[in-house]
């Protein structure tokens, strides 16, 4: 058996370190990325000790990428796509400007070239999409209004890079760096002299390509693809083909087309969303998606040199003046002019102040051109780190900056709302309550309801669309709250009273009139959220019934030790319904009038 395994090395060391490091920072209430990120730089090589595969890292972290984007692409439609168009194709271009010419003018006071100028602006213009998601992600905004523009600005960055990656080597020359015509677009370009203009078309050509394939091949053939496996039964089948979808259409769009992988995987996920199988598609590929998006953050953390944080100290400070400020400043005065609120701007202006992969990708051409100079692409990967590392504080900044900012414009600022501390979403832990500022929202605050004494039913999915179908059928008083576009149009279109936002929410909670309520009923299945959520519930209310559910032991103690009074778990009912119609049918047989033994309820 070989003693080399690098590939091996690489996976076991960056998780493991991340799982410790995160779970490190975790405990001292700093982001789990920041962990991720010091546990590449233990790895990598600028720290001594072990050192792993450098790029074998990084490409283990383009997989994340590729997951994280094609899970966006499951919850959005090209409708959601075109629907943010007047607002993130003129605001991306604009920021992406504004930006470039910042990282110039900074480049000219350090005395590079125009060319390297170029270059490090355009790496300081892009956001990462892996920190970008994630923060939506956590905030629960992906299918929100804000995280829809958020993403739809990211896709016109996602192609205006390709097209600098494109471009870059046949104007080097132009620039001042190496002419490298070996790197142009496609077999015509190197058959011919086509000029700027014509690999730039030739370019465009070829996304757009790729573009009307998915739509018109694309939309018959994975659906169909996802639909026939589903029908073989093998859940493994199902799995494969879902991932192999994802990566497959990745790869053909950049080899084919041209397309960054992280491009092809968007309209890969946004075609399968058309399926009725795109929920389950969604959290088949969940848990790789969290292992190679930690990965990403490993490979980040293995590029960083610590000692470049003395030897540059002052560049660095001002490279992340203009990651945090100047692009964030820029987005947020472009999201305002066009007319969208000050809560939606600052989400905005949050989500873009950092920079990732695509920057890494326009810093290594660069060199390799010699266009950029090795001092650049350190004050470029400097950035990324600090940046990354500052993004939360930037949405800390921004739940803080709106309420002065909306009272400056006339409007009130949204009350604070309750939140649990200390380590509440751990099983067996007390929580208290406490004050904090509101998250940003894009929204009003919601009206309340005038129902009283009756049903809060939190979610709507596969079990929570169930037990509201059954309280419509008993004609019971309920609300729903839901944080999904998709699913509060079709509530309201049956006419169900729903409040819109998540329920952790202090704001989107108390419009419910949980005081009022005669019961809560909490159909999620994160169980984090619940326990916030029932902390909520008995507060405002310690005499209403609460029903959870939940996906293991831990879960149910967890919830039970909240305050919750029935906490159901899925495994368990699922035993008890097959245990119930054995029995049933054993006595049927020594009877027809005789009832089967009533089923009795389980303890929480």
């Amino acid at each position: 058996m070989p003693h080399e395994m690098p590939l091996i090395a690489t996976i076991v060391a960056g998780l493991g370190l991340a799982f410790i490091l995160g779970a490190v920072a975790n405990r001292f209430r700093i982001p789990p990325l920041v962990g991720y990120l010091i546990a590449g730089m233990l790895v990598g090589p600028n720290t001594p000790g072990f050192v792993a595969d450098q790029k074998l890292a990084l490409e283990l972290a383009e997989i994340g990428v590729i997951l994280l984007m094609f899970g966006v692409g499951l919850h959005f439609s090209l409708k959601d796509l075109l629907s943010v168009r007047a607002i993130a194709v003129p605001g991306a271009v604009v920021q992406i400007g504004f930006a470039t010419a910042l990282g110039a003018g900074l480049a000219w006071m350090l005395g590079w070239s125009m060319g390297a100028g170029l270059v490090f602006g355009l790496a300081l213009s892009v956001a990462s999409t892996v920190v970008l998601l994630r923060a939506l992600q956590e905030r629960r905004m992906i299918e929100t209004e804000r995280g829809r523009i958020a993403v739809g600005w990211l896709i016109v960055e996602d192609l205006a890079m390709v097209l600098a990656l494109v471009l870059l080597p046949a104007l080097a020359g132009v620039l001042g760096g190496e002419q490298q015509a070996a790197q142009a677009p496609d077999i015509l370009s190197l058959r011919f002299d086509l000029g700027v203009w014509g690999v730039l078309g030739i370019t465009l050509g070829k996304v757009a390509a790729f573009v009307v394939v998915m739509l018109v091949v694309g939309r018959r053939v994975i659906p169909w693809v996802l639909h026939y496996v589903a029908h073989t039964g093998s859940r493994e089948l199902f799995r494969l083909a879902v991932l192999a979808i994802a990566l497959g259409v990745a790869f053909g769009a950049a080899q084919l087309f041209g397309v960054s992988l992280a491009l092809g995987a968007f309209f890969a996920g946004m075609v399968m969303s058309e399926s009725e199988l795109s929920h389950q598609a969604a959290e088949e590929t969940l848990p790789l998606r969290d292992a190679f998006s930690v990965l990403f953050f490993v490979s980040v953390g293995m590029l960083f040199d610590p000692a470049s944080l003395l030897s540059n100290t002052w560049p660095i400070l001002a490279t992340l003046f203009i990651i945090l400020i100047g692009k964030s400043v820029a987005a947020f005065l472009i999201v305002v002019a066009f007319g969208y609120p000050v809560a939606t701007a600052l989400i905005i202006s949050a989500s873009l102040a950092q920079i990732g992969e695509f920057s890494f990708m326009l810093a290594g051409l660069g060199v390799s051109l010699d266009l950029l100079p090795e001092q650049g692409r350190d004050l470029i990967l400097a950035g990324a780190i600090l940046s990354i590392v500052l993004n939360p504080l930037a949405f800390a900044g921004a739940a803080r900056l709106k309420p002065w900012l909306e009272k400056r414009s006339g409007k009130q600022p949204e009350a604070a709302e309750a939140v649990p501390i200390g380590p509440a979403t751990e099983p067996g832990e007390v929580a208290t309550v406490a004050a904090a500022p509101a998250m940003p929202d894009d929204e009003d605050a919601p009206l309340p309801t005038r129902l009283s004494g009756h049903t809060i039913l939190i979610g709507y999915g596969r079990v929570g669309s169930l037990v509201g179908q059954s309280l419509k059928e008993a004609g019971l008083p309920f609300l729903v709250i839901e944080d999904s576009d998709k699913t509060i149009a079709r509530l309201m279109a049956e006419g169900v009273e729903t409040v819109a936002g998540n329920a952790v929410k202090g704001e989107v909670f108390g419009a419910a009139n949980a005081a009022g309520a005669k019961q809560l009923i909490l159909a999620i299945p994160n169980a984090f959220e619940a326990g916030q959520i029932i902390l909520k519930a008995k507060t405002a209310n310690p005499e209403m019934t609460i029903i959870a559910r939940a996906h293991s032991d831990a879960e149910v103690d967890h919830l039970a030790g909240l305050g919750a009074d029935k906490v159901i778990m899925g495994e368990r009912e699922i035993a008890r319904g097959i245990v119930a119609e054995v029995m049933g049918g054993t006595t049927r047989t020594a009877g027809p009038e005789e009832d089967p033994k009533p089923d009795t309820p389980s303890a929480a």
